[in-house]
């Protein structure tokens, strides 16, 4: 059992960064609406799974997250047998994915950061830690239009429901992380605005920090080799 956790936890970069990368693009080769009601719920879970394992050394949140982990399973398990998705559950299962990948994102970068020796699991993990700046910056973003209704507009939030926006907010999210910015959507409240700031701003001071620690400490150590 020992041996399975030891391999599991070398390859934990490995897990939540493909995992990552199936929530961001399944829908490329999936029916939207199938992915939507029936493998994005389930690929999250995967991927929180692969986030426990990656706090899986810290016992507190361990047991803390496998606690909420349980429940949020037994919640999405009674929301596929009635084949309908309820509000209370969408509300809870946002508030915890925030609360959840902004614990990992910051295990992430500390694991990262403390790494002494730059290799492919280091790298991968880098990359999980950009990605999952962009999930927390569209839960901000969710959080703010669920109470203040209106907050982002343009052309890709004439919609009247939630659902209809969250693929365009999980949109905006990343275009503003990587300070791209078409203008299909943009921010009308203080409140939106100021969360838009603090996207961008979050994305700019992980490459100038993060990843210039990470790439100094790979250039060090290729110079001792």
């Amino acid at each position: 059992m020992k041996d399975l956790y030891k391999t599991l936890y070398e390859h934990r970069f490995e897990a939540f960064f493909f995992s990552l990368l199936a929530i961001l693009f399944g829908s490329l080769l999936f029916p939207v609406q199938f992915f939507q009601e029936k493998l994005m719920p389930i690929l999250f879970l995967t991927n929180i799974a692969a986030g426990v394992l990656l706090i899986s050394k810290k016992k507190n949140l361990f047991w803390f997250f496998v606690v909420l982990f349980t429940g949020l399973l037994f919640v999405l398990g009674l929301s596929l047998i009635q084949q309908k998705t309820t509000d209370s559950y969408m509300y809870t299962r946002l508030g915890f994915y925030f609360l959840f990948y902004s614990t990992v994102t910051i295990a992430i970068i500390k694991q990262v950061w403390n790494a002494k020796e730059v290799n492919k699991n280091v790298i991968i993990g880098l990359m999980s830690g950009y990605i999952s700046l962009g999930l927390i910056a569209f839960f901000i973003f969710i959080s703010v239009e669920v109470s203040n209704p209106g907050s982002f507009g343009g052309i890709l939030l004439d919609v009247s429901t939630l659902d209809e926006k969250i693929d365009s907010l999980l949109y905006y999210a990343y275009i503003t992380l990587l300070t791209i910015g078409y203008g299909e959507i943009i921010p009308l409240t203080p409140v939106a605005q100021k969360a838009s700031i603090l996207t961008g701003l979050m994305g700019q001071f992980y490459i100038v920090i993060i990843t210039a620690v990470v790439v100094e400490k790979y250039i060090r150590h290729s110079m001792k080799k």
